[in-house]
Formats: structure tokens, C-alpha cells, sequence
């Protein structure tokens, strides 16, 4: 009964990569890409290694599977977090859609990012 829960899961996990990959091509600033690659990839490659793991248990490859999604959901947001705040110091402007930038504002000492014509 494992194995077919195990596979459903691996691909609800494809699912939410691809539509991460997506996201990255179809979102229009750095901003939002980064919160597509973060939050559809996170879910879908953990998504994955769970699956793995029901599919082969408390093997060698299972346990290795744990680990990865684990640290894949340590480190991930950690990464994408680090990278937005480095293109917010460094001036990376905003979406011309973009509707605030309340993040910028207060980390940036009150200044408000000027955002793109």
C-alpha cells in the first residue's frame, strides 16, 4: 500500500517543480522569481525525497532521502532570503507593477527602493 502513495507523492513533487520552473520563466523581476524557485521548488523536491523514501523505507537510499529533504528545507529559504536582501542592498529595482516594497523600506534605514519605468 506504500508504493503507490509513495509514487502519487514523487509526482504532486514534479508537479510543484515544474511549476516552480515556470515560475522562474514567467515572473518578471528577481523578487518573485526568487519566491517561485523557493517556496514550489522547496515543496515539490522535498515532496520527492519523501516519496523515495516511502518507496524504498529505512534503506541506505531511504535514510539518504530524509536527509537531503531535510536539509533541502533548511537551506533553501535560508538561500533565497540571503540573495533577496544582497539584491535589495545592492539596488536591484522592483517590478514596475510592484505595489509596496515595506521590507526595503524598513531594512534600508526608512529609504524606499525606486521602482522601474
Amino acid at each position: 500500500m506504500i508504493s503507490p502513495i509513495g509514487w502519487i507523492i514523487i509526482w504532486i513533487g514534479v508537479f510543484f517543480d515544474i511549476l516552480g520552473a515556470i515560475g522562474l520563466v514567467r515572473f518578471p523581476d528577481v523578487y518573485n522569481r526568487l519566491q517561485a524557485a523557493t517556496k514550489c521548488v522547496t515543496l515539490g523536491t522535498f515532496g520527492i525525497m519523501i516519496g523515495i523514501f516511502l518507496l524504498k523505507g529505512f534503506s541506505s537510499m531511504g535514510i539518504k532521502a530524509l536527509i537531503c529533504g531535510a536539509f533541502l528545507l533548511l537551506t533553501s529559504p535560508v538561500a533565497a532570503h540571503a540573495l533577496m536582501k544582497g539584491s535589495i542592498h545592492f539596488g536591484t529595482k522592483l517590478w514596475k507593477g510592484s505595489v509596496m516594497d515595506a521590507y526595503g523600506k524598513d531594512k534600508l534605514g526608512g529609504e524606499q527602493i525606486e521602482k522601474e519605468d
